[in-house]
C-alpha cells in the first residue's frame, strides 16, 4: 500500500470513529448498506431498548439482518455476523407503542463478540473496509460502464429507480460505492443482499451486481412480452366483439335474429362447464356452426342436442370423498350384517384413498346368488364414501351401441349408458354399478362385453371414447362395481380386469340374525305396524327360514315375513288392540302348510347308505346315496337324474373297487355275477358335480362287503382311479348342512383345509372335521370295521342300464342346472 493510500485511510478513520461496543438492532427482510438512508419501524421491546441506548450515547447502532423473518427474538446464532453501523438521524414515537427511526448507514462492521444479551444485545465490532484498488484498469472501467448500461436497460424496461440515484451513479467512479448504491435500490433477496454486503472486494461485488442486472433484464423482457401478448389478445377479443355485434344487427335486419338469446346462454354454459381444452374447442366450433345456421335447418337440432350433452356431462365436478374410516364402517354395519370380506375391502380402499389423494378407482365384481344383497351393498358403499350412486342393468343388452353410444349421423342418436349414467350422477366420481353382468348377450350388432373392456380397465378408462360425444372422457375416478349371479358366463378378458368377490349366500343362523335386525323392522314399517301390534319369536322366524323358503338370499324370506305382517295389519285395521305374537305353533295360520320339508335323517347304521354332502343354489344339503347289489348280469346302474360328471364319478368309483378287489377282500368273480344299482334320492331334481365320488365309493364298498356305514358321518370329495381324494367347492355350505343334520364327523379333502377359514368358528366346534388324501382313510372312518372280511354275495337281479363312461377332471368346479344339487 502506498503512503498516499495510507494517509487517506487514516484520514477516513479520524473522520468516522466507531466505538468498540455498540447496541445491536436485528432487522427483518432488509439489508442496510453504508450511505443508505432508510426508515425503520421498531416494535420489539429489546429493539426499543437498544435504540434508547444509542440515542442516549453517540446515536450509533449496529444494524444486522436476522435469518428468519418470523422469529420474534432471534438468538445470536440466528443473526448474520456482518452488518452496518448506522447513525440514528430522527426518532418518532407512534400511538401503538412502536417507534419510527430514520437511520443512515455509515460503515460495514463484523460482530466479533456478543458482550451482553439483556436487556438488549450489545456487541463488540470491528470495521470492514473495502480492499483498495491499486490502479484503474481497462477491465474495471469496462465493468463500470457495463453496469451503467445494464441499469439503464432495467429502467427502460419499467423498473422503478429514483432519478436521484441515476444522477448519483453517473458521478460515481468507485466500484465499491457503485455496487452498494445499486444493491440498495434493486430490492434484492435477503441472502443475495447479505452476500454482497459481506464481499470486501469491490470488483467482485460489482461483477455480482452485473450478473443480477443481467438476470433482471431477462425477467423484465419476458414480462414485457407477456404483457404485450395479453394486450394483443384483449384487442383481438374487442375486435371480435364489435364484429359479432355487427353480425347480430345484420341478422336482425334479415329476420334471422330470433332464438339468439339461447345461443348466448349456451356459450355461457360452455365457458362455465370447465371442460378440457380440446372438448371446449370442439364445443365452440359446433356453436359457431350453429350460430351461422338457420334455426329451422335440419342439422341445427342435432348440433343443439350435442351441445346440451357436452354442457351437462360432469367434466370436472366431483364430490368430496368422506374418508372417515370409522363412519364408513358404521354405515356398512348398519346396512348389512356379515359380508365381512367385502366391508374390509371397501375400508382398505378408503384407507389407501386417505393416504394417497390421486389413485385409480377399483373395479369390483360381486358374484353370488340372487337376493344376497349385491345391489344394496353398492348403495351402502356410495353412502359410506359420500358419493353419488348410479345403477344400470345390463340384463338382455345385446347392442354395443348401448355401451358406446351411436354416431351423431343417426337419427335419434344418444350417448351410451355409461355417459348417460355420468350425466345422471352429476359428478365424475360416482359409485357406478353394472348390474347383471353375466346376462349380457351379443348378436350381429356387436358384443357389449367387448365394449366394456375399455370401461373396466384402469389403464384405459382415463380416456373412454363414446361414439356420440366423440371426445375422450375420464372414467378413472369412478368406482365401478359389477354384479353377477355366476362368473362363468363372463368373458375371461373382462373377468381379468375385475377383482371378483364371492358372496356365498347366508346360513340359517345368519338369516335369523338378519331377519331380527333388518327384515322384520322394515316389513313392520312398510305395513304400518308398530311393536305394540306384532312380535316375532325367533322360533317362528327359524321355521319360516327352514320350511317356507329355500334360497341362498333373502327375498323370499322377506316376502313371507311381509305376508305375516299384512295379515296382522288387517286385524289391526279391523280394530284389534292386543299384540299378535307370531310363534312356531301358530305360524301355519298365517302362511299355511310348510312348503319344504327336509328328508328324514338315518336312525341306524345301514349297509350301502352314505351321507353325502351337496351344494345347491339355496345352500348345502345332505344326500343319502344308496347302493344295492343283486344277482344278475354284471353292470352298474345309476338313477336319480344324475348329470354326466356325477355319472363319471360313479364309474370311477366302480373301476377303483374292481382294481383293488383283493385289498378289499372281494372275490374276483363277484363282478361277473352281480349287478350294482346306485340311486340318489329326490329323483326329480337334477344333480351333477364330481364331489360325490368319495360317497359313492363308500356306498359301493359297503354294499359289496356288507359292512354298515356310520350314520353320523358325512363326506364330500372327488375320487380318482388311483384312490386320491381331490378338492371340491362349496365347503362352507356343505359343513353347515352336516351340522343341521347333527352329523358328528365330516370328511373333507385335505386340499380344502384352507377353506375352513370361511366357516364360522362356532360351527367348527359342533362337528369334527377330518381332512383325508386317500379313499382308504375315508373307509376307515365311515365303515364300522375296516379292512373288511371276505364279502358275501346275496342274490337278486335288476335290468342293467347303459351309462356314460369317462373320468372326472381333477380340480374341476361343480357344475349343474339351476335349482340342482351339486355333489
Amino acid at each position: 500500500m502506498s503512503e498516499t493510500e495510507k494517509d487517506i485511510e487514516k484520514q477516513d478513520a479520524e473522520e468516522l470513529k466507531i466505538p468498540d461496543e455498540l447496541p445491536l438492532l436485528p432487522v427483518r427482510d432488509v439489508v442496510v448498506y453504508p450511505f443508505m438512508i432508510i426508515p425503520l419501524f421498531v416494535g420489539r421491546e429489546m429493539s426499543v431498548k437498544a435504540v434508547d441506548s444509542a440515542l442516549a450515547g453517540d446515536r450509533m447502532i449496529l444494524l444486522a439482518t436476522q435469518y428468519e423473518i418470523s422469529e420474534e427474538d432471534p438468538p445470536p446464532d440466528k443473526i448474520y455476523g456482518v452488518g452496518t453501523v448506522a447513525m440514528i438521524m430522527r426518532m418518532l414515537k407512534l400511538p401503538d407503542g412502536r417507534i419510527k427511526i430514520l437511520v443512515q448507514g455509515l460503515a460495514k462492521a463484523r460482530i466479533t463478540e456478543f458482550t451482553s444479551e439483556k436487556p438488549f444485545y450489545t456487541v463488540r465490532v470491528e470495521r470492514l473496509n473495502d480492499m483498495p484498488l491499486l490502479d484503474a484498469t481497462l477491465e474495471t472501467e469496462a465493468l463500470v460502464r457495463t453496469v451503467r448500461e445494464q441499469l439503464a436497460k432495467v429502467v427502460e424496461l419499467g423498473k422503478q429507480v429514483s432519478p436521484e440515484v441515476i444522477v448519483i451513479l453517473e458521478n460515481i467512479q468507485d466500484p465499491g460505492s457503485m455496487a452498494d448504491l445499486i444493491a440498495s435500490n434493486m430490492g434484492l433477496k435477503v441472502a443475495d443482499a447479505q452476500q454482497l454486503l459481506e464481499t470486501v472486494d469491490p470488483i467482485t461485488r460489482l461483477t455480482k451486481i452485473n450478473e443480477l442486472l443481467n438476470r433482471e433484464v431477462e425477467l423484465l423482457s419476458v414480462q414485457a412480452k407477456i404483457q404485450s401478448a395479453a394486450r394483443e389478445e384483449m384487442g383481438k377479443n374487442q375486435r371480435e366483439y364489435y364484429l359479432r355485434e355487427q353480425m347480430r344487427a345484420i341478422q336482425q335486419e334479415l329476420g334471422d335474429g330470433e332464438g339468439k338469446e339461447d345461443l348466448i346462454e349456451i356459450r355461457k354454459a360452455i365457458e362455465s362447464a370447465r371442460m378440457p381444452e380440446s372438448v371446449q374447442k370442439e364445443a365452440l366450433k359446433q356453436l359457431g356452426r350453429l350460430e351461422n345456421m338457420h334455426p329451422d335447418a335440419g342439422e341445427a337440432g342435432i348440433i343443439r342436442t350435442y351441445l346440451d350433452w357436452l354442457v351437462e356431462i360432469p367434466w370436472s365436478k366431483s364430490s368430496r370423498d368422506s374418508l372417515d374410516i370409522g363412519r364408513a364402517e358404521k354405515i356398512l354395519n348398519e346396512d348389512h350384517f356379515y359380508l365381512d370380506k367385502i366391508k374390509e375391502r371397501i375400508l382398505e380402499f378408503l384407507s389407501v384413498r386417505k393416504l394417497k389423494k390421486k389413485m385409480k378407482g377399483p373395479i369390483l365384481c360381486f358374484v353370488g346368488p340372487p337376493g344376497v344383497g349385491k345391489t344394496s351393498l353398492g348403495k351402502s358403499i356410495a353412502r359410506a364414501m359420500n358419493r353419488k350412486f348410479v345403477r344400470i342393468s345390463l340384463g338382455g343388452v345385446r347392442d354395443e351401441a348401448e355401451i358406446r353410444g351411436h354416431r351423431r349421423t343417426y337419427i335419434g342418436a344418444l350417448p351410451g349408458r355409461i355417459i348417460q349414467g355420468m350425466k345422471q350422477a352429476g359428478t365424475n366420481n360416482p359409485v357406478f354399478m353394472l348390474d347383471e353382468l353375466d346376462k349380457l348377450g351379443y348378436d350381429y350388432k356387436g358384443d357389449p362385453s367387448s365394449a366394456l373392456l375399455e370401461v373396466l380397465d384402469p389403464e384405459q378408462n382415463h380416456s373412454f371414447s363414446d361414439h356420440y360425444i366423440n371426445q375422450p372422457y375420464n372414467l378413472s375416478n369412478v368406482m365401478f362395481i359389477a354384479t353377477a349371479n355366476q362368473i362363468d358366463p363372463v368373458p375371461s378378458a373382462l373377468r381379468d380386469r375385475m377383482e371378483v368377490i364371492t358372496l356365498s349366500g347366508y346360513t340359517e343362523e345368519e338369516k335369523l340374525e338378519i331377519s331380527r335386525r333388518f327384515l322384520v323392522p322394515r316389513q313392520m314399517k312398510e305395513n304400518g305396524l308398530k311393536e305394540k301390534n306384532i312380535a316375532f319369536d325367533d322360533e317362528a322366524i327359524a321355521e319360516i327360514i327352514a320350511k317356507y323358503t329355500r334360497e341362498a338370499g333373502l327375498r323370499n324370506l322377506e316376502r313371507e315375513i311381509g305376508t305375516v305382517c299384512r295379515k296382522v295389519a288387517r286385524k289391526v285395521a279391523e280394530g284389534q288392540k292386543r299384540i299378535t305374537r307370531v310363534t312356531a305353533k301358530n305360524l301355519h295360520t298365517f302362511l299355511g302348510a310348510p312348503k319344504f320339508m327336509r328328508e328324514e335323517d338315518l336312525d341306524r347304521n345301514e349297509i350301502g347308505v352314505v351321507n353325502g354332502l351337496a351344494w345347491t343354489p339355496v345352500g348345502g344339503e345332505i344326500l343319502h346315496i344308496e347302493a344295492s347289489q343283486m344277482q344278475g348280469k354284471a353292470g352298474l346302474t345309476l338313477t336319480g337324474q344324475l348329470g354326466d360328471v356325477m355319472k363319471e364319478s360313479a364309474q370311477a368309483a366302480h373301476s377303483y373297487i374292481r382294481a383293488h378287489a383283493e385289498e378289499l377282500s372281494i372275490k374276483p368273480e363277484f363282478f361277473q355275477q352281480h349287478e350294482i344299482h346306485v340311486h340318489v334320492p329326490a329323483g326329480a331334481i337334477p344333480k351333477d358335480g364330481p364331489s360325490a365320488g368319495v360317497a359313492m365309493t363308500t356306498a359301493l364298498v359297503s354294499v359289496i362287503t356288507r359292512i354298515p356305514v356310520r350314520k353320523d358321518v358325512a363326506m364330500t370329495g372327488e375320487i380318482t382311479l388311483r384312490g386320491k381324494v381331490l378338492p371340491i367347492g362349496g365347503l362352507k355350505e356343505k359343513i353347515l348342512a352336516a351340522v343341521r343334520s347333527e352329523m358328528k364327523t365330516v370328511i373333507i379333502p385335505a386340499q380344502n383345509k384352507k377353506d375352513l377359514e370361511d366357516v364360522p368358528a362356532e360351527i367348527l366346534k359342533r362337528v369334527k372335521i377330518v381332512p383325508v388324501t386317500k379313499i382308504d382313510e375315508v373307509l376307515k372312518l365311515a365303515l364300522e370295521k375296516y379292512p373288511p372280511p371276505l364279502a358275501a354275495t346275496p342274490a337278486g337281479s335288476v335290468p342293467k342300464k347303459r351309462t356314460t363312461r369317462g373320468a372326472a377332471a381333477p380340480n374341476s368346479p361343480d357344475q349343474g342346472l339351476p335349482a340342482s344339487a351339486k355333489g
